[in-house]
């Protein structure tokens, strides 16, 4: 039987982590201090009603609506992901763009030092998106024409074993 404070410090580490995990964790609370101070320094009403905002919108809006998604993979059977992941990508990428997309063009130039005007990020996230379906497509033809194969190859494969053994009841 082990002694206290060694059996304490294993509960510990199983609890808890390696102090490799401890300081990376640390490191990340010190560098998301870090963003937040610096973006809440120039306009904390602004970020602070938009994290509030989006924070409702996914539990209000969006988590019912992949819950029902979740659901439904009987109906579209295994071909789902292939639809799912293209979404979830193009949905992310108009959140994070949905500012540029939407909003007034002065304010980002200002920023970013682009000159004014939309600069087509509309387009840019429509491409994107049609691109991340296409390659969604793609892969899915080429996955099912190799699992067409593999299953020919495995019929083809049982019915030559038939033939070159006799019946059991022989």
């Amino acid at each position: 039987m082990e002694a206290g404070p060694a059996r304490g410090a294993g509960r510990l580490r199983r609890t808890v982590g390696s102090p490799l995990q401890i300081a990376l964790l640390l490191a990340s609370f010190v560098l998301t201090a870090y963003a937040g101070v610096r973006l809440l320094a120039d306009d904390w009403l602004g970020v602070a009603v938009w994290f509030v905002g989006a924070a409702l919108l996914h539990d209000l809006v969006l988590l019912p609506l992949y819950s029902v998604a979740d659901r439904v993979p009987r109906l579209a059977g295994r071909y789902v992901n292939h639809l799912r992941i293209p979404a979830l990508f193009s949905l992310l990428l108009l959140l994070v763009w949905f500012p540029l997309i939407t909003g007034p063009a002065d304010r980002y130039a200002k920023v970013t030092g682009r000159p004014e005007g939309n600069n087509g990020y509309a387009m840019h996230w429509l491409w994107l998106t049609v691109a991340l379906f296409a390659v969604s497509g793609i892969w899915l033809a080429a996955r099912t024409a190799f699992e067409r194969r593999h299953r020919r190859r495995v019929v083809q494969g049982r019915r030559r074993a038939t033939k070159d053994r006799p019946p059991h009841s022989h």
